[in-house]
C-alpha cells in the first residue's frame, strides 16, 4: 500500500466522521488529506506531505467552513441544533399553563416538554403557540 492510499482512506474516514457530527470541520481535514494524497502520488517528502495537509486544512476552515454552515443554515448561517432549533417554531399546549402552579406543558415533533408563558398568563390546553426561548428543559412560549 502506497502513502497516498492512506491519505485517501483518513479523507474518506474524516467524511464519514462529518456525516455524524455536522460541525464543518472535520471535512476540512478530509480536505486536507486530499491535498497530502496529491503531494504523495507526485512523489513528494513526507515533509511536504504534511505541509500541504496543514495549509489546505487551514485554507479550507477559513473559506469553505463559513460557506458550508451558511448554505446548510436555514436562518443565513446562525447554525442552530437540536432543542435551540426549537426557537420560533409552533407547538400545542399539552396542559394548562398556570404562572400561579408554575406548570405546563408543550408539545412539538412528538415530545412533550415543560412550558411557561413570557408574559406571565394562563394558556389554555389545545391553544397553538409560539417558542421564545428555552432554558434547560423549560420553553418558554407566548400565546398566538
Amino acid at each position: 500500500m502506497e502513502i497516498w492510499h492512506i491519505w485517501i482512506i483518513a479523507a474518506l474516514v474524516f467524511v464519514i466522521i462529518e456525516i455524524f457530527t455536522s460541525t464543518f470541520a472535520i471535512v476540512c481535514l478530509s480536505a486536507g488529506c486530499v491535498g497530502g494524497a496529491i503531494t504523495a502520488a507526485c512523489d513528494a517528502d513526507t515533509k511536504v506531505q504534511i505541509a500541504v495537509f496543514a495549509i489546505v486544512t487551514f485554507v479550507a476552515i477559513g473559506t469553505v467552513r463559513p460557506l458550508l454552515k451558511a448554505l446548510f443554515s436555514r436562518n443565513g448561517g446562525d447554525f442552530k441544533s437540536n432543542a435551540d432549533a426549537l426557537i420560533g417554531r409552533v407547538a400545542i399546549v399539552s396542559e394548562e399553563i398556570n404562572p400561579d402552579t408554575m406548570s405546563g406543558r408543550v408539545a412539538i415533533d412528538g415530545d412533550d416538554w415543560k412550558a411557561a408563558s413570557c408574559d406571565n398568563t394562563r394558556i389554555a390546553k389545545g391553544e397553538k403557540v409560539e417558542i421564545v426561548a428555552r432554558e434547560s428543559i423549560i420553553l418558554t412560549v407566548k400565546k398566538l
